[in-house]
């Protein structure tokens, strides 16, 4: 079968077209021109990261994704390589985060360096460590979980506390509680009686208690009259004159009193003085001899007859 050059130029042209449609695709990712620099990263979810996807340091583009596998040594987990065509130098303790689409705002997942400058500058084909970024919905479910665990401990307290409670309040206790209740509301019930007739007696007795107000408020200002004349009258200085008098005669006797202790002067010695004592001690009992002889022989003292004759025995001493 002869193919015509109709033919032939037209398939030629097809395949042209095809080969200037992935050349343009291909250097929208890598320029041949321009040296680049193969890093690589692993990460366990790509979170939608696609071949051509931006890579970034500090939002400023400087890559594109190159391409993504799997990681034949461990697994569920990807290998992500990107190259760079900035001579932006960084070390290899910096780090690569994927920003996920929701984040990105783009449409589509995206990598971006988190430089570090101490260290060992990262050459071409070094691997450095990933992460996710994580989404709004990401972070406060992160900030949620602390919240769900003490939330699960309250309520498991609360479990336990009403629990507790349902095991006091049993029928004993309810009928008990119901009964207290009930006597409350007949005591609030006599107290609601009781100031009814409080009220019905202030009522009753208002011209009482107004006239016993009244004497109250005469009693006061009468007292309080009393109290002014007591002020007048200078009863505060007679009392205290009173006071100085009695404090100078204190004195006084304490004087006296300090001078018979001493033996000062005829009381002292009358009190201090020991044979004054013995002899009158002595002549009471003298006395008392005389007057008992007297009184069983009054005729040796006194005579006083027209006949009789004189007791002429004398005195004799009583016997003790």
């Amino acid at each position: 079968m002869k193919i015509s050059k109709e033919l032939k130029t037209g398939v030629i042209a097809i395949i042209a077209i095809a080969v200037m449609i992935w050349g343009y695709n291909y250097l929208k990712k890598q320029s041949l021109f321009e040296n680049t620099r193969v890093y690589y990263s692993e990460f366990d979810n790509v979170q939608g990261l696609t071949p051509s996807s931006i890579v970034s340091i500090n939002g400023f583009q400087v890559g594109n994704v190159s391409s993504i596998k799997f990681n034949a040594k461990k697994k569920g987990s990807f290998i992500v390589s990107f190259t760079l065509t900035s001579d932006f130098a960084f070390s290899d303790k910096s780090t690569i985060k994927i920003i996920p689409p929701v984040i990105s705002g783009m449409g589509v997942a995206e990598l971006t360096i988190i430089p570090n400058y101490e260290g060992k500058e990262a050459i071409s084909g070094t691997y450095l460590n990933g992460s996710i970024q994580s989404g709004l919905l990401g972070s406060f479910g992160n900030k949620l979980d602390p919240l769900n665990t003490k939330l699960n401990q309250v309520l498991a307290s609360a479990d336990i506390l009403i629990n507790n409670f349902n095991n006091i309040l049993d029928t004993k206790t309810q009928n008990n509680l119901k009964s207290t209740i009930e006597k409350l509301d007949i005591t609030m019930t006599n107290f609601k009686n009781a100031s009814k007739s409080f009220d019905i007696l202030l009522v009753e007795n208002k011209i009482k208690i107004s006239s016993i107000l009244d004497n109250t408020d005469k009693a006061s200002k009468n007292l309080e009259g009393i109290t002014a004349e007591f002020k007048t009258a200078n009863l505060t200085g007679n009392l205290k004159n009173t006071m100085n008098k009695l404090d100078k005669s204190l004195t006084k006797f304490e004087t006296i009193l300090t001078k018979v202790e001493k033996g000062d002067g005829t009381i002292a010695k009358l009190l201090n003085d020991k044979n004054l004592y013995n002899n009158l001690e002595s002549a009471s009992k003298e006395m008392e001899e005389l007057l008992h002889e007297f009184k069983e022989h009054p005729k040796r003292f006194v005579h006083f007859s027209l006949f009789g004759k004189k007791d002429k025995k004398g005195y004799v001493e009583k016997v003790k």
